[in-house]
């Protein structure tokens, strides 16, 4: 039997901090979804003036990303390239960059999901609330 590291409370505030401040510095609007390993939702919190939908997206770009142990950038950018069979792919609908996982000794912990800006801004917040527990 293995062992794999889990995420604990402290450790979602803690990127859900760094994700917010990301955010508020640069003076970005946006949803923040951390899930887990499962892709179920740990924390989500909707800043002053993001866009109602951005509320769905970042969660679902959170779900792909631990779903599929990868960026959910790997996603779009296959559809992109002509593989748009790929949109019928049960369980994943966050399917735009902005999803990164969560991983530690190769085994994915989570992910987190933003939405409300550009796409490469979205994963910015992500990889810096990620980089706030040493990942």
């Amino acid at each position: 039997m293995k062992t794999k590291s889990v995420l604990e409370f402290a450790d979602v505030k803690a990127i859900a901090a760094a994700a917010e401040a990301e955010a508020l510095k640069n003076n970005w609007a946006v949803s923040i979804a951390i899930v887990d390993d499962g892709g179920h939702l740990l924390s989500f919190q909707r800043l002053d003036g993001a866009a109602p939908i951005s509320a769905h997206i970042a969660p679902a770009k959170a779900h792909t990303a631990a779903m599929g142990r990868r960026e959910s950038k790997v996603y779009e950018d296959m559809i992109n390239g002509g593989r748009v069979s790929f949109l019928s792919a049960p369980h994943l609908e966050g399917m735009l960059e902005g999803g990164v996982p969560i991983l530690k000794d190769g085994q994915c912990l989570g992910a987190v999901g933003v939405s409300g800006v550009k796409s490469n801004e979205d994963a910015q917040i992500a990889k810096a609330g990620i980089a706030a527990i040493g990942l």
